[in-house]
């Protein structure tokens, strides 16, 4: 009887062997082409970063050379003087995030749940459901400026003489208003990219099982969009959490309705303290990094939980 010489696998079907020496060279390869883009980072990342937790630690000093002063710029925004501006941007910072969050994504789950089916004119209703996350933030925020006008649009089209931006909680409302209109888009492009991904046949088989549409809903496209949709969760997070030119362009931080990167920009440009600047924005980047590892973690456990 004949026998047949063994030989790997991968030789069996025709391709190369790779030897060890061979995976060695295309890691140093993959190692020379990672370091423009490692140069990159670091330049436009982590000198920025470095550089202001660097002068954190130290005194502002508009004549005269800084002084090292520890944690005091710290102390200063958590309890000392300026405790009461930092908190009040760090509350109204994580409560904008909160609302703004929570109603893009239920319209932007409802326009990717429409933008979803087959209908005539869909890439033209897709096309111009974009056109609002495609506008810059300043020119939004500039247009939702001339909205919230007294004798505005908003007004005229309900009829009401309201002042947006006199107020607390009207300018809150105007910057949540102007960012979700122009945000939701965003969600509903990632969601739609996650149904997109879920045959047609799954609907069918759960409809001949004799599945309700809410059924539907609940035992397959939530479960299987739930990346999709932690993905538009960081993202949108991340953003709102550092917001700058809306309610920069809006109210100026007026009605107490600063954020924590307004809070930033104008210690830093306008009071000349850039050293208290890079203090607070420090913070507003600890605060967002802490934030996205929670908004993870917690997504991640109600995947495992799903799938055990």
């Amino acid at each position: 009887m004949a026998t047949e010489t063994v030989r790997p696998a991968r030789a069996r079907r025709g391709g190369p062997v790779r030897t060890s020496e061979g995976a060695r060279a295309e890691a140093r390869l993959a190692f020379r082409l990672l370091i423009p883009t490692g140069i990159v980072l670091a330049v436009i990342i982590a000198y920025p970063v470095v550089r202001a937790l660097w002068l954190s630690f130290y005194s502002d000093a508009r004549f005269g050379t800084s002084q090292f002063i520890g944690l005091d710029n710290y102390v200063r925004a958590f309890t000392g003087s300026g405790s009461e501006v930092f908190w009040q941007a760090f509350w109204f910072t994580t409560q904008l995030t909160i609302v703004t969050m929570a109603l893009e994504l239920v319209i932007g789950f409802a326009m990717a749940l429409i933008m979803n089916k087959a209908f005539k004119g869909r890439g033209l209703v897709r096309a111009s459901v974009l056109v609002p996350w495609a506008i810059p933030t300043a020119v939004a925020a500039k247009l939702w400026e001339w909205n919230f006008q007294p004798d505005g649009v908003v007004n005229q089209v309900f009829g009401t003489n309201i002042i947006w931006t006199a107020g607390h909680w009207s300018s809150f409302w105007a910057i949540v208003i102007a960012d979700v209109w122009k945000t939701a888009p965003f969600i509903a492009l990632l969601v739609l990219a996650g149904l997109q991904i879920i045959p047609d046949e799954v609907y069918e088989a759960a409809k001949v099982d004799g599945a309700t549409a809410i059924q539907s809903f609940r035992r397959i496209t939530l479960p299987l969009v739930t990346s999709a949709v932690v993905v538009a969760i960081l993202f949108r997070m991340l953003d709102v959490l550092r917001i700058f030119d809306l309610p920069f362009i809006l109210t100026n931080g007026a009605n107490q309705t600063e954020t924590l990167s307004t809070i930033s920009y104008k210690e830093s440009i306008q009071n000349l303290h850039p050293s208290y600047g890079s203090t607070l924005s420090t913070i507003t980047f600890v605060y967002i990094i802490l934030a996205a590892f929670t908004v993870n973690a917690i997504a991640r456990a109600e995947v495992v939980k799903e799938g055990s």
